[in-house]
């Protein structure tokens, strides 16, 4: 049989009469030829799968309340830390594929620099399972080792591609997420790291106590961070270098926004 179906036979078909032409054309049987079925059946389902691949892997997602409810706690994204906000909460431009679907080499898929470009472009992205320090906020004093916790997370993720395996999303158009990174100047070298566990042990953080809206991805991570948050704590490191001194008096991220008022936003799981 002929392919398409429809198309001459011969080179003499110029001279074939228009009722032919018209008969070859509606000429039904031909499409139902295995000739005929088996290239259209391949060629339709590799279309499908992939505009079913490009949508599940390489479609970028703007913004955190753009990301499917689906991926929650199944699935991550991938992206480049374009800034950090606070000691735990920072923005990622999602590329899909990495560098292998083009990102940072192909001329069309860069990541953008300026602030204009990345208005509305970027997932905010909330640490999980940790408290850090709070930085000054309208008109409130800022938290002892906010600074220290704040200036730590910028150095290690600022400009690194990391790995965000979402858990919920909150009010506030973020996701909580447990964010992975892999650094060459890290010992061993492009090791995983699990970024909020490297706070807990740095004693730049605290293991999230709030009575609502605490994620850790798992009792096994919790336990994890509990006994990183329980070292810091008996070496003396960061925002627990005076806690033997102090005592009762010191103070912990969740403790300090109770103590300014911020306890509504502890309740409706903002931190």
């Amino acid at each position: 049989m002929r392919w398409p179906p429809w198309s001459s036979e011969s080179t003499n078909d110029e001279k074939q009469t228009s009722s032919s032409s018209t008969n070859s054309i509606l000429d039904w049987k031909a499409y139902t030829e295995p000739r005929t079925l088996v290239p259209t059946l391949v060629l339709t389902s590799g279309i499908l799968l992939a505009v079913r691949f490009h949508r599940s892997y390489l479609r970028r997602i703007p913004d955190a309340p753009s990301i499917s409810s689906s991926w929650l706690r199944r699935r991550s994204v991938f992206g480049q830390v374009t800034s950090v906000g606070d000691g735990d909460n920072f923005r990622i431009f999602h590329t899909p594929g990495g560098r292998l679907a083009g990102w940072g080499w192909l001329p069309w898929k860069k990541v953008p620099t300026s602030k204009k470009d990345l208005k509305d472009n970027t997932i905010h992205i909330r640490l999980a399972g940790v408290d850090a320090p709070e930085l000054a906020h309208f008109g409130r004093p800022e938290q002892p080792f906010a600074r220290d916790a704040h200036t730590w997370l910028t150095a290690y993720l600022s400009g690194q591609r990391v790995r965000a395996l979402v858990h919920r999303q909150d009010q506030y158009s973020r996701v909580v997420a447990s964010v992975f990174v892999r650094r060459a100047f890290d010992f061993p070298p492009f090791r995983r790291r699990d970024v909020s566990y490297e706070m807990l042990r740095r004693g730049l953080a605290t293991v999230y106590e709030a009575k609502m809206g605490s994620e850790f991805g798992g009792d096994k991570m919790e336990k994890k961070y509990r006994k990183a948050e329980w070292w810091a704590k008996k070496k003396s490191k960061g925002l627990w270098k005076d806690y033997k001194k102090i005592g009762g008096d010191w103070e912990s991220p969740r403790e300090y926004k109770t103590r300014m008022g911020m306890g509504d936003v502890e309740k409706n799981g903002k931190k």
